[in-house]
C-alpha cells in the first residue's frame, strides 16, 4: 500500500514552526494534487498549504492549534482507496516517531511540538528549536542547564529562551566554569534565588463591571502584544522630531498622479516618495541599518524597508520592500501598491514580511500629526510619518520674509539608545526631511 508523508514545508527566512489553524480535509477524504489541505499560521501570516500529492487522507498527525516544526510530518496520504488509521500498516512504525506519539498518547502543554528531543547530561530534554537558539546565541550546555523551564516537567520552551536572552543581554557575563560550580554548590539549597534576582513582571488582573463586554484577543493580537512588550523591554526608546516642508512634493504629485494612473494603471501615493528619501538617508547613515545581538552590532548590507499596513481584522502587519535603495520611484510605487493590496486581501506570503532592516509607519493616515512608534525588533529604529497639513509659515526670499501657506508634516524617529545616540538619531531624521524638502519638481516618472 503506497503512502505519502506530507511535511510542513519551509515557509520563509527564519520561520521554524507554524500553528495548525484548520484542516480543510477530513480523514477518508480524497485530496487532489495542489488542492488546499491545511491552514497554518506563522508569526504573522496565515497560509493555505496545498497537497504535494494526490490520494486519500488517512492520518492527521497534528491537530488544530498544535505547533509543528518545519519538516515535521503533519499528515499521511494513501494512494489507494480510503482506509482508516487502524487499517494502515505504517501505524506501528509511525507511532515510534515523536509527532505521531504526541497526537496519540501524549498531551504537551508547551508551545513547542518536539520532533526529536535531545537529552542533556543533566537529564533535561531540549527541543530542536531550543538547541538552535542556544547554538545561535553561543549558550553553552552548562549555561543552558541554568535556565528555568516553564514547560512540562520543567522543559525549556522558546519563550523561556527569549526571556532569558532579554535579561542575559543586561547581565554580566559569567564564565562557564564559575556558572557550573555555582550550580553544583547551590544544588542542595533552595532554588528561589534566580526568581528573586529577576522578578517576573505581572500584569494587573482587571475585573469586568456589570454590562462590560469581554473580547478575547485573536492570535495575531496576542503576538503583536508580546512583540511590543518585548521591544520596549529590550530597547531603551528615544524619539526625535523634525518638521518638513513638503509643498513641492504635494504640488508635483498633484500634477503627475493622473498621468501615472493612466499609464501604469495604479495610484501614485506619497509613500514611495517617502521611502526613497528614507533609503537615501540610510545610505548616508548606515549605522541606522543595524541589529543588536548580545554585545555585537550587526551592520546590514541590504536596505529592506518595512511599511506598516492595516489588515482587514484591524491588526497591523509590516510587509517589506527588499533592496529599496536599488529602486526608482516607479519601482517603489509598484512595490508599495502590491504589498498594501496583498495585506488588505490577506495574500501576503511569509517572505513578504521577512528580512526588514528599517520600518516606516504612516500615522498620518489616521489624521495624527505625530506619534511615538515602537521599534520593530530586531531593528533599532522606526520612522512615523505624520499628516500633511496646510499651515501658515514664514517664507524667506531675497526681497524679505513673508507669511505664506505651506504643506508641512512631522517626522517622528524612535531609536534604540543602546546603539543609536541622539546625534545619529537626530541627524538621520533631519536628513530624511532634507531629502523631502529638496525634492526636484522636474522629476519624471
Amino acid at each position: 500500500m503506497a503512502q505519502i508523508e506530507i511535511r510542513l514545508p519551509k515557509m520563509g527566512e527564519s520561520v521554524t514552526e507554524a500553528t495548525i489553524t484548520n484542516w480543510l480535509k477530513n480523514i477518508g477524504d480524497s485530496v487532489a494534487m495542489d488542492e488546499p489541505l491545511v491552514e497554518v499560521a506563522t508569526d504573522k501570516v496565515d497560509n493555505e498549504l496545498p497537497s504535494e500529492a494526490a490520494g486519500t487522507l488517512v492520518q492527521i498527525l497534528f491537530e488544530k492549534d498544535q505547533v509543528a516544526q518545519v519538516g515535521d510530518v503533519i499528515a499521511i496520504l494513501s494512494t489507494t482507496e480510503a482506509t482508516t488509521e487502524a487499517d494502515t500498516p505504517s501505524n506501528a512504525k509511525a507511532s515510534e516517531t515523536s509527532p505521531t506519539q504526541k497526537t496519540e498518547t501524549t498531551i504537551i502543554d508547551t508551545p513547542e511540538q518536539v520532533k526529536a528531543p535531545s537529552k542533556s547530561t543533566d537529564g533535561r530534554f531540549y527541543s530542536p528549536l531550543v538547541r538552535t537558539i542556544a547554538q545561535k546565541e553561543n549558550i553553552s550546555t552548562a549555561e543552558l542547564a541554568t535556565i528555568q523551564g516553564t514547560g512540562q516537567e520543567g522543559r525549556v520552551t522558546k519563550k523561556d529562551m527569549l526571556s532569558y536572552l532579554d535579561s542575559r543581554g543586561n547581565a554580566p557575563v559569567v564564565p562557564t566554569s564559575i556558572m557550573a560550580a555555582t550550580k553544583a554548590a547551590s544544588s542542595a539549597a533552595p532554588t528561589n534565588a534566580t526568581n528573586q534576582s529577576t522578578p517576573a513582571i505581572k500584569a494587573p488582573v482587571v475585573l469586568p463591571n456589570s454590562g462590560d463586554e469581554i473580547i478575547e484577543m485573536d492570535r495575531m493580537r496576542k503576538l503583536i502584544a508580546e512583540h511590543m512588550v518585548m521591544s520596549v523591554h529590550v530597547s531603551p526608546h528615544v524619539t526625535s522630531y523634525v518638521e518638513a516642508d513638503v509643498t513641492t512634493i504635494v504640488k508635483w504629485r498633484e500634477r503627475m498622479k493622473n498621468e501615472f494612473k493612466k499609464r501604469e494603471g495604479e495610484n501614485l501615493t506619497f509613500t514611495p516618495i517617502f521611502m526613497e528619501a528614507v533609503a537615501k538617508a540610510i545610505k548616508d547613515f548606515p549605522m541606522i541599518n543595524v541589529s543588536v545581538s548580545g554585545t555585537n552590532i550587526i551592520k546590514r548590507k541590504d536596505i529592506n524597508i518595512g511599511m506598516a499596513a492595516a489588515l482587514p481584522s484591524g491588526n497591523l502587519i509590516v510587509p517589506v520592500i527588499k533592496n529599496a535603495d536599488r529602486m526608482n520611484l516607479v519601482g517603489l510605487a509598484k512595490a508599495v501598491n502590491e504589498l498594501a493590496n496583498n495585506a488588505r486581501n490577506n495574500k501576503l506570503k511569509p517572505e513578504d514580511i521577512q528580512g526588514g532592516t528599517y520600518t516606516v509607519t504612516n500615522v498620518g493616515t489616521f489624521g495624527n500629526v505625530m506619534g511615538t512608534p515602537i521599534i520593530n525588533q530586531p531593528q533599532v529604529a522606526i520612522l512615523a510619518l505624520g499628516a500633511i497639513r496646510k499651515v501658515p509659515a514664514v517664507i524667506e526670499t531675497p526681497e524679505g520674509d513673508f507669511i505664506g501657506i505651506r504643506h508641512k508634516m512631522f517626522l517622528s524617529h524612535s531609536y534604540d539608545h543602546r546603539v543609536v545616540d541622539g546625534a545619529l538619531g537626530g541627524q538621520f531624521v533631519r536628513r530624511v526631511a532634507d531629502y523631502l524638502e529638496g525634492f526636484d519638481p522636474e522629476t519624471t516618472i
